[in-house]
């Protein structure tokens, strides 16, 4: 059973917000929300996979192995994004894994059957939701296109650039400052080059002082700096 604060994560979360008290009550949270300790699976190679799932508070790394047993990273996620099968089907996840990273994880699932009942019963949700998966969508085709048809430096700048539009940080005297849940291992992982490439690539940035980067935080020090380097590139 979660406690008083955790329930207060999952009541402001943005696709609940709206609800009533009496409406919010009718979802059963309490019933529905999940701890998964650092390092342990939320799920593994799920064909068939019959969840959906709301991160609350932590970071999930998303992902598959290869052929050749490699683990390949397709995504880290954080709070206020959804994972596994949010497209309501129940076999598209293709052996992909759920893992919690960094730290434990805090999610509210839903199997797919009693979301589709609810979403059912207030077209509202069903709205919201639709945005919710529209966007993330968009994100995956993005990150597609860029690592089709674009340059290492170009694929940096551009993932640099999603997180300063994410706007999950703050405005310090430093610059616009982000918790920093990424090692340059995971950037290379995710704009497919190499570590050696994204740490020669950052040092670079950081002397031309757009942005500083450290285990704690990144600061981007001028953001129409990185703009301006993004559209040129």
């Amino acid at each position: 059973m979660p406690d008083d604060d955790q329930l207060l994560l999952i009541r402001n979360y943005d696709l609940w917000c709206h609800l009533s008290d009496d409406e919010y009550d009718e979802l059963n949270i309490e019933h529905r929300f999940i701890e998964v300790p650092k390092g342990e699976y939320i799920y593994f190679e799920a064909y068939n996979h019959n969840r959906l799932y709301f991160v609350k508070d932590g970071y999930i790394k998303i992902g598959y192995i290869d052929d050749e047993g490699n683990e390949k990273i397709k995504e880290i996620i954080r709070k206020g994004e959804i994972f596994g099968q949010f497209s309501l089907e129940k076999n598209n996840l293709h052996g992909e894994f759920a893992q919690a990273y960094k730290n434990k994880v805090s999610l509210c699932a839903f199997t797919i059957e009693d979301f589709e009942k609810l979403l059912k019963k207030r077209p509202d949700l069903a709205l919201r939701y639709s945005k919710q998966v529209g966007a993330k969508l968009r994100n995956i085709e993005n990150r597609l296109i860029n690592l089709l048809n674009k340059d290492v430096k170009t694929r940096l700048l551009n993932f640099l650039w999603q997180l300063v539009e994410q706007d999950m940080g703050e405005t310090t005297p430093q610059g616009f400052c982000i918790p920093n849940y990424l090692t340059h291992e995971d950037i290379a992982n995710l704009i497919g080059s190499s570590r050696q490439t994204v740490t020669t690539m950052i040092n670079e940035l950081e002397e031309e002082q757009v942005l500083s980067y450290n285990r704690q935080q990144i600061c981007f020090l001028d953001v129409k700096k990185l703009q301006k380097r993004m559209n040129v590139a």
